[in-house]
């Protein structure tokens, strides 16, 4: 009993109302003892039975892994706390006390408790304003996780604490005296630094601990929000401010319903100075967050700021749940969107965005609206055109340029920042390499089947039955999905589908090659690649291999990777360029010529004056007088290719240009007299 009656008691003391208390009175029920959640709802009503079974735990189900087993447990309490938030204050309750008793536990437990707590829970009590609870939550989290460090650490703040006494004691008074003197009603408080985050300050910002502790911080508290300013303007009379270190966090709140006015100043004897200037609400909802809600609450209250910001940010949890593809994605996502530190961005209509330091204008167009983020083609900040990973700053204006029938490119995962944009780029990912796969899959079956002089249209339902029972798939599509990734064997599929009478009439006659070629459009997606060793273009020849989970790779003819499979006709298909054939494609070009001034520029003007893109460009010197310049370029086929050549060839400092064909990828070698006699 004492568990739970702690954890009431720790609501108590958050103020929060007479259900939540009941609820943690009875948190642990579902999940430790035979009583249902209906027995709960007859006894103490509906409420308390969905907050008592939205913070136990998934103990009924065997997951694969505890990591698993965390991700799903926390999905149920996301789903929980759409529905009513008190879900997490009884749950953030619940580990607190479980932190304060770690100690009884055995190390790796306690190294895995606190490393939980650490990553999820006190971000969450930060995103709910709960500052308090946060602090103590890294504190504890921080001993049990690193005893030795945190012991040090701490022995170090009490030697310091003792010298720092007067100079703490001047500031104050010089403070208190300045207020006075313009008749400013407040109080200020020395603000000590909790350990966690001297550790990773000295962490993260590679500071020494004498750096952290040379500022001196306080906090004065007014009765209003004018007086917040006057103070302000008081303090920077009675010391310097430094330049660029004003925060107004009253304007303009944080995320999670904080407000302050934060400043820097230079001190007596050149002593960094921080202080914070808020009004007693600010304060009671700095230290209580969304608690300070039901603090306060009365039956004609409307929800506060920082209520009405905890429910959006769960309404984005649940668009991120439905997104994720399992729910230790979800997890991820919700990991990456609770770093705590903000920027402020507008919208050219002036409103405000709040997003994570580092994000970039794909985060804020995903931000704005799925579609806008989907849609996505270029952007504008501060009115000037920016390259779409750019991080965005503080105060910045972003504008987002659509364009209809786009669609997310694969390579923002790689300086996303928010888990909404990062989980909206996946989903939509998945779902067109699935539509993809489809497509190709489609294509390759209906050639394989020609060979037994059937379609796929024509295929007996029952054939089709019998093939997913066989191959354990679900639908259709799934089937074609497998093929068109190259899990699966187009020929051996059409084997199975086509029907007894088509099969034995082709079989009779059947020479081993299927009829007709693929026709290679250019534009079947990300389940046709082009491979990097021969860089295939429109007017090559070429062969498809099907390559295991990435569909099919196109080669030209003659590589030399695919020599040894060539003839295999599970593994190379026939394929043609379709005359239709878009978009463009790399290819490798070898330029020798001699050492000039600007050389390198006019080859580069030479190549796009001939409407060619250049990807990559390296130099290497050959001897004192030339140089090979390497270089991707992107063209449109073979005809392209050569008017480039052509115009390059022009330029008199010149020697010679060819394209490079076929890069041998390297094999180990087994037989090692073979490889001194080659050698």
């Amino acid at each position: 009993m004492t568990h739970p009656l702690a954890v009431a008691g720790i609501l108590v003391e958050m103020h929060m109302d007479h259900q939540s208390l009941m609820a943690a009175m009875l948190h642990d029920v579902i999940e430790d003892t035979g009583i249902t959640k209906t027995a709960i709802k007859t006894q103490f009503g509906n409420t308390v039975a969905d907050l008592v079974d939205g913070v136990s735990k998934l103990n009924k189900i065997t997951f694969s892994s505890r990591a698993e087993a965390q991700a799903e447990n926390f999905q149920k309490m996301a789903m929980a706390m759409a529905k009513d938030l008190r879900v997490i204050l009884v749950k953030i309750a619940d580990r607190l006390h479980n932190m304060r008793t770690l100690e009884v536990l055995t190390p790796d437990k306690r190294r895995r408790i606190a490393r939980e707590t650490l990553d999820i829970y006190a971000p969450i009590a930060n995103r709910l304003g709960m500052n308090n609870v946060r602090i103590e939550f890294e504190d504890l989290g921080f001993a049990a996780l690193y005893p030795m460090r945190a012991q040090r650490i701490e022995a170090a703040v009490k030697h310091v604490r003792g010298n720092r006494k007067e100079i703490v004691s001047q500031i104050q008074t010089s403070l208190e005296a300045c207020l006075e003197r313009e008749s400013l009603p407040g109080r200020t408080i020395g603000r000590e630094k909790h350990l966690y985050s001297i550790y990773e300050k000295m962490r993260i910002k590679r500071k020494s601990f004498s750096e952290i502790m040379d500022v001196y911080a306080f906090r004065i508290i007014v009765d209003s929000v004018d007086t917040c300013y006057r103070v302000l303007g008081a303090v920077h009379n009675l010391y310097k401010p430094v330049p660029g270190r004003f925060k107004d966090y009253i304007a303009i709140p944080k995320a999670n319903g904080y407000q302050s006015l934060h400043t820097t100043l230079f001190g007596m004897h050149g002593v960094p100075i921080e202080i914070q200037i808020r009004t007693e609400d600010m304060e009671a909802m700095a230290n209580n967050g969304i608690a300070s809600h039901w603090l306060y609450k009365s039956s004609d209250d409307l929800p506060t700021n920082a209520h009405l910001r905890a429910r959006e940010w769960v309404s984005g949890l649940l668009e991120m749940q439905k997104h994720a593809g399992n729910s230790l994605e979800f997890i991820e996502h919700v990991k990456i969107d609770l770093f705590p530190d903000e920027i402020y961005v507008f919208t050219p209509k002036g409103s405000i965005l709040e997003l994570p330091a580092g994000s970039t204008a794909v985060d804020f167009a995903y931000a704005v609206h799925t579609d806008v983020g989907n849609a996505c083609v270029a952007c504008r900040i501060s009115r000037r055109l920016a390259p779409l990973s750019e991080p965005l700053q503080s105060g910045q204006t972003v504008e987002i340029i659509t364009a209809p029938g786009t669609q997310p490119n694969p390579a923002w995962l790689g300086f996303v920042k928010t888990g909404k944009a990062r989980s909206n780029i996946r989903h939509y990912l998945k779902n067109q390499k699935h539509s993809e796969s489809v497509a190709l899959g489609r294509r390759l079956l209906n050639k394989a089947l020609a060979s037994f002089g059937s379609q796929l249209n024509e295929v007996p339902q029952r054939n089709i039955e019998a093939v997913l029972l066989q191959t354990n798939l679900q639908s259709m599509d799934d089937l074609l999905e497998d093929i068109g990734l190259g899990n699966r064997m187009s020929y051996m599929i059409a084997q199975r589908l086509a029907t007894n009478a088509a099969r034995d009439k082709k079989e009779a006659d059947h020479t081993g090659k299927e009829a007709g070629s693929i026709a290679i459009r250019g534009s079947e997606g990300m389940v046709m690649n082009f491979a990097k060793c021969c860089h295939p273009i429109p007017g090559d020849p070429i062969v498809g291999h099907i390559s295991s989970g990435r569909g099919m790779v196109i080669h030209t003819d003659d590589c030399n990777n695919i020599a040894d499979v060539r003839d295999n006709q599970e593994k190379c298909l026939e394929v043609s360029w379709d005359p239709k054939v878009q978009g463009e494609f790399s290819v490798e070009l070898r330029v020798e010529l001699e050492n000039q001034r600007g050389i390198i520029a006019t080859l580069a003007t030479t190549i796009t004056g001939a409407e060619a893109n250049i990807e990559k460009i390296s130099t290497v010197e050959r001897d004192a007088r030339f140089s090979i310049v390497n270089l991707s370029i992107n063209v449109k086929n073979r005809v392209h290719l050569a008017s480039v050549m052509k115009r390059v060839r022009a330029l008199l400092p010149v020697s010679s240009v060819s394209r490079v064909k076929s890069r041998r990828v390297r094999k180990a070698i087994k037989n090692p007299i073979g490889a001194l006699s080659h050698k």
